[in-house]
């Protein structure tokens, strides 16, 4: 499936800046079963230069300066993206999940430390052990990997409320599993802080979901915005994406932008300003199939 994802974000500020220095993650990364095929930026104001490099996690990071006066900033990000429709692996061909969690605690090549930097604690993801114990539920012993993470992917959209609204990016997970309610970036943060509360490493991923039609039955959670869910590391069979906001294993209909440690790695867009005094802020995401 080809998209035409478009991002568009607008500050305005209620005193002038003087200078901007920003980091754009607007750009869909390649992956097995994704890849991007074009990216256009337009900025306004215009900047001084737009440089684009990866980062750590290889994700694609434009960098990009406004050094005249404004009021206003505006990024808009359009994409054609393509997206193959390939099932997702069977959950119960997964290995077990204790087989998992220590191969990579002794596992010293390149593949397996990075695998290892997921299973630690990061800014916004800390492990409790309600949350542990919540999680535990769904990964007895010998259990797979993939079938007990996809069960609880499922528990978590069934026992959680999306509330718009509800929280805020600084609403610790602890929280979120207290009041059972949040939305994307909240059950995305909860279920990697379960799973790598049991030694197993897991990625924060950022992204969209196609906007189906309106009518079109069951309506994905997530359209019109930036979407996070999360990705499970199987053993050989490698990371798998995981969408508790949907209950789901992500197919065709999700686009992966960039993906890290939780949702400080891949803000889509951030930086630094001189002046400015308060400011609003508004986004507009569209996910449309390209003819």
């Amino acid at each position: 499936m080809r998209y035409r994802v478009s991002h568009n974000t607008t500050y305005s500020y209620e005193d002038f800046v003087s200078i901007s220095h920003n980091e754009a993650r607007l750009t869909p990364r390649r992956t097995a079963r994704q890849t991007a095929t074009r990216t256009q930026f337009l900025i306004e104001p215009a900047p001084a230069e737009l440089v684009t490099e990866s980062d750590y996690f290889g994700n694609i990071v434009s960098f990009f300066s406004v050094e005249e006066s404004h009021a206003r900033l505006a990024v808009t990000a359009v994409s054609e993206v393509d997206v193959s429709s390939d099932p997702p692996p069977d959950p119960s061909a997964s290995p077990p999940w204790e087989v998992v969690r220590d191969a990579v605690h002794e596992n010293r090549t390149l593949r397996g430390l990075e695998a290892l930097g997921y299973t630690f604690e990061s800014p916004f993801v800390s492990t409790h052990a309600d949350l542990v114990a919540y999680a535990r539920e769904s990964f007895p012993a010998g259990r797979p990997t993939l079938e007990a993470a996809a069960e609880l992917t499922e528990r978590i959209h069934a026992d959680f409320r999306y509330e718009p609204g509800a929280t805020s990016i600084a609403t610790p997970v602890t929280e979120v599993m207290r009041a059972r309610h949040g939305v994307c970036q909240d059950f995305a943060h909860l279920e990697i802080a379960m799973l790598r509360g049991l030694g197993l490493p897991v990625r924060y991923v950022s992204g969209y979901v196609h906007n189906r039609p309106k009518g079109a039955e069951p309506a994905l959670v997530g359209g019109d915005a930036s979407h996070a869910w999360l990705a499970v590391y199987c053993g050989d069979t490698g990371y798998v994406d995981l969408d508790p906001t949907n209950g789901s294993l992500p197919t065709d209909e999700h686009v992966t932008l960039a993906w890290g440690r939780d949702f400080g790695d891949v803000s889509p867009l951030k930086g630094v300003i001189l002046g400015g005094g308060r400011h609003s802020l508004a986004v507009n995401v569209g996910v449309a199939i390209a003819s």
